[in-house]
């Protein structure tokens, strides 16, 4: 049975929506209240392996789907961010674009790139934190210089 493209998109607008109302204050309590519910009617059922296995049943099959729904919601907020640093490293006229497509480098490529900008810190160290910012102002107001008319 092929799916059809809509199909994805209202997986991917419910988990938005999933993530959003699980991941309030409201679902909080109200997941308390269960549990608490749940601890309280212990005596009632004298604490048997039926009442334990309701809460471990339910809270496994709950964690089981909220995996795939948080990790929906996590890989789209993942590539929006990346595609709006790549747009930021796009637009820098110093910026080497190497560093749009990072994500997709081998773990030697960001060795090497993370002992160059270990190297770059350690030649800023003299310098004050309060200087470095004023330099890079100094630097971006330079190249964003607009003619006045």
């Amino acid at each position: 049975m092929p799916s059809s493209p809509q199909r994805p998109e209202r997986f991917r607008r419910f988990a938005v929506e999933v993530s959003e109302a699980l991941g309030s204050y409201w679902a909080f309590v109200a997941a308390f209240a269960v549990i608490l519910a749940w601890a309280c009617s212990g005596p009632l059922f004298h604490f048997s392996d039926h009442w334990q296995l309701i809460i471990n049943t339910g809270t496994t099959v709950v964690t089981f789907l909220m995996v795939f729904v948080i990790q929906t919601s996590q890989n789209r907020d993942s590539k929006a961010i990346h595609l709006k640093l790549d747009e930021l490293i796009r637009v820098q006229v110093k910026a080497r674009n190497i560093f749009a497509d990072l994500e997709n480098a081998t773990e030697e490529e960001l060795k090497r790139f993370a002992e160059e900008f270990r190297k770059l810190r350690e030649a800023d160290q003299g310098r004050s934190r309060l200087q470095a910012a004023d330099d890079a102002i100094s630097r971006a107001i330079g190249r964003h210089r607009h003619p006045r008319h």
